[in-house]
């Protein structure tokens, strides 16, 4: 059995690169909205996955997360299968969860153009910290 100064030593010496993708490796462009047949017509629109995932930018270790989006939309709905594919490129990206929110929020504003767009963003406990992330828009 090894002691606390031997699993340290040990565990130095292991080579813990992980390979963690740019920004910019996020992709957007898969994206997709089609119309909404009803304008006028508020509706609020709710989807959620708890299988958001992305990496810590300087460890390249998993962070997993609950991603809650509700909007009201103006002309356009978001497609679902295209915002599946949009958050799996997000699976190697190294970003922090605020900056993640943040840009998922900007990407998808995008995308549908709503009246109005809320994400929270809730990361699984690590170290002992539980975090979460809200972000909103209203159309001007």
């Amino acid at each position: 059995m090894a002691n606390a100064n031997e699993l340290q030593e040990a565990y130095s010496a292991l080579d813990h690169s992980y390979e963690v993708r740019a920004e910019s490796e996020i992709d957007a462009s898969c994206l997709l909205a089609f119309d909404y047949d009803y304008p006028g017509s508020e509706c609020e629109v709710a989807l959620d996955t708890d299988e958001f995932t992305a990496v810590c930018p300087w460890t390249g270790l998993p962070d997993f997360g609950t991603l809650t989006v509700r909007y009201v939309p103006d002309r356009a709905l978001l497609e679902l299968k295209s915002f599946k594919y949009y958050l799996l490129s997000y699976r190697q990206v190294g970003i922090v969860q605020e900056h993640a929110a943040n840009r998922i929020l900007q990407d998808l504003v995008a995308v549908c153009r709503p009246l109005r767009m809320s994400l929270t963003l809730d990361y699984k406990t690590r170290g002992g910290v539980h975090t979460t992330v809200e972000v909103s828009y209203s159309a001007p």
